[in-house]
């Protein structure tokens, strides 16, 4: 049997990580370039949700981009319902980010995204009341720093603004994973890059836009390696 498909081994694990997430994020010395993208979303929270997008490999350093406050939109993390997923969703939830179950949109049908329809009404409900939610593009399989249709079809469906945050740590440990998920060590420096608001209009074009953002969001993680450089 798998580790991670043992209830008890995802508690202990998920337990114990968030813990060493918790420590690492004390000890990090952070750059962080354009935020004010960001802060000029946040002071808009009770006007309107946001979509938050930033690559797979960056979950270990993404609450960092979204401290959980009354002076930000209510944060939920999209995560998939598989076994990894699980751990995913433990560890966040521990750090203070409660989770939407399902996988990204690979369809421009919600009835025939993976997982089923409901995470995507659970999220539209969720960003049309006023919350934030996380999405990693390329999860939970990849192919990596691949966006598809799914962020610009919530984005038009909800009117929310798409912000875009790239993030880079040193030293950190790449995992041998289809994303090398990169893991911050502590006492390191880290490094955080914003993209956006962006919208998307009723008559967008999904696909391009999914493209376009896709870009950008490659664009900023690599400038927030170039920072540490």
């Amino acid at each position: 049997m798998r580790p991670l498909r043992s209830p008890w081994v995802v508690r202990t694990l998920s337990t114990l990580f968030s813990a060493y997430l918790r420590f690492v994020y004390a000890t990090l010395r952070w750059t962080r370039d354009e935020q004010e993208r960001a802060e000029a979303v946040w002071r808009r929270r009770e006007e309107t949700g946001a979509i938050l997008c930033f690559w797979h490999a960056r979950i270990p350093l993404s609450p960092n981009s979204w401290p959980q406050s009354p002076q930000r939109q209510d944060m939920r993390a999209l995560i998939s319902k598989s076994a990894d997923g699980e751990f995913i969703a433990q560890t966040m939830e521990k750090i203070g980010f409660p989770s939407i179950r399902g996988s990204r949109q690979k369809q421009t049908d919600p009835a025939k995204i993976k997982g089923g329809s409901a995470a995507f009404r659970d999220m539209a409900k969720w960003v049309k009341g006023g919350g934030g939610i996380a999405i990693t593009p390329d999860g939970p399989r990849g192919p990596a720093q691949v966006m598809g249709e799914g962020p610009p079809m919530l984005a038009r469906l909800t009117g929310a603004p798409v912000l875009l945050v790239g993030m880079a740590s040193r030293p950190c440990i790449r995992l041998s994973t289809w994303d090398r998920t990169s893991i911050p060590l502590p006492f390191g420096r880290a490094a955080m890059v914003w993209d956006g608001p962006f919208t998307a209009g009723g008559d967008a074009d999904l696909a391009a836009l999914g493209e376009d953002w896709g870009a950008r969001l490659t664009a900023v993680t690599d400038r927030a390696e170039a920072l540490l450089a």
